[in-house]
């Protein structure tokens, strides 16, 4: 129902009861005349403080792109897609990133959507291959500025921006302070939405909920005192942080070793790789993430009790956005350094921590109660959740309560089953056809 939405609507949609206060202002600001500078941690909303007025702005009889929305790493494209689509507009959107068939995304601009997100790299690609009309485009907004600027994007960024001769709207995101405002956005009576805390004295509330704990090592040994640690965790689920790719691979396949069920996420995977990672660890069948900063913002991950910094980042504004997924929206919750007491530790790390007491009796954590399930079909097939489900439960034999999240991509889907249930699953399966063509089903690893 293009144009008569109400915020209620949408909101009714997204099961979400209100706005924040941040994505309240946001949406005040961005609809007025000027653009905007919007600055707040990760995990608070942005991507709905920014796409609510967007929707406001938007005009249903228009033919062309009218918003752009630029991302600096595909996850959050995509994700940003994916609020958008759950917020049922009527408006079509169509992502475009790297990794991504360019054959099919040529495809899905020759009839243009009304919302075009994608990363830099990739928008600049289809100007230069006149896949979309830019002249049509009146609104642009810069997701995660500052880690885009951070990865290189500068002269794409700026490459687009000059080929959008009727933009009047600019909109700029970010969970870091900004230095500066490069001159290639020519922003016009600019406002700025600060919602960053300076310090935890401005931040009271959020600085008491979030605790800061040492793990001294156990015999010198890091791999050893993160399985104990992860052992005394009541087998909740964790984000565990390094430094380099190479250790969250060592450290995943210790964990597999161990007996728990981990994933890895890092920018050498490829996309599927990382996609796949995400989606389990979001969807209940993957207990840790092992990553790098990578996953410290911009992503869509549920909200974690529990952070563990196996390394500490070189700079401050790093670990505080890895402590950003946790403790957020008045949740408690709890960053573990891993420490060497003899080793020197960054400025930024306080000088008196609580330790944290590692049990004397190691007790492996119980396994996650999902699995995920991988089905070669997706949305190029014409498979959707409803058919899936449908599948799973008259061919499977599983009920409806025996199914978690299902995500339904391109080409494949990955379903949660409940654990004890797949077995019998992918049993009953075996030599099925969906809607009358035959796909592999079987456990995503």
């Amino acid at each position: 129902m293009k144009g008569s939405q109400t915020i209620n609507e949408v909101l009714a949609r997204l099961q979400i009861d209100a706005l924040n206060p941040m994505q309240q202002a946001a949406d005040e600001a961005i609809r007025k005349a000027g653009d905007t500078i919007l600055l707040a941690p990760t995990g608070s909303g942005k991507t709905l403080g920014f796409l609510l007025p967007v929707l406001h702005r938007l005009e249903p009889d228009f033919a062309g792109v009218q918003c752009l929305i630029l991302s600096p790493t595909r996850e959050l494209a995509l994700q940003i897609e994916q609020v958008w689509k759950q917020m049922a507009t009527g408006y079509k959107v169509t992502v475009c990133y790297g990794g991504h068939p360019m054959a099919t995304e040529i495809q899905n601009l020759r009839e243009a959507p009304a919302v075009l997100i994608g990363t830099p790299g990739r928008v600049a690609d289809h100007l230069t291959r006149n896949t979309f009309h830019p002249e049509t485009i009146r609104m642009l907004v810069l997701d995660e500025f500052d880690k885009a600027l951070e990865f290189g994007f500068h002269d794409q960024m700026a490459f687009i921006a000059g080929h959008l001769p009727v933009l009047s709207r600019r909109v700029l995101v970010s969970a870091t302070p900004l230095k500066s405002i490069p001159e290639f956005l020519d922003f016009q009576a600019t406002q700025t939405l600060n919602f960053l805390a300076e310090s935890a004295e401005e931040a009271p509330e959020a600085a008491s909920l979030l605790s800061l704990k040492q793990v001294p090592l156990v015999d010198d040994n890091q791999p050893e005192t993160l399985y104990r640690l992860l052992c005394s965790l009541n087998s909740e689920p964790a984000l565990i942080f390094c430094n380099y790719r190479e250790l969250t691979e060592q450290v995943n396949e210790y964990l597999h070793r161990k007996g728990l069920v981990s994933a890895c996420y890092h920018g050498g995977l490829e996309q599927e790789a990382r996609e796949r990672a995400l989606i389990r660890f979001r969807n209940g069948s993957v207990s840790y993430l092992v990553t790098t900063d990578l996953a410290a913002r911009g992503l869509d991950i549920p909200e974690m009790k529990h952070v563990i910094h196996l390394q500490l980042p070189r700079l401050e504004a790093e670990f505080i956005h890895r402590n950003g997924r946790t403790a957020r929206m008045m949740a408690t919750g709890t960053a573990y350094l891993l420490v060497n007491p003899e080793e020197p530790r960054p400025g930024y790390v306080p000088e008196e921590l609580d330790e944290y007491a590692l049990p004397a009796e190691c007790q492996r954590p119980e396994p996650p109660v999902y699995v995920t399930v991988y089905v070669s079909g997706g949305r190029k097939n014409k498979l959707n959740k409803v058919d899936l489900v449908g599948f799973f439960c008259q061919q499977g034999g599983l009920e409806k309560s025996d199914l978690g999240q299902i995500d339904v991509l391109d080409t494949s889907a990955l379903v949660a089953v409940k654990r004890q249930m797949a077995d019998r699953l992918l049993s009953s399966v075996r030599g099925r056809k969906i809607k009358g063509k035959a796909y592999k089903i079987q456990l995503a690893r």
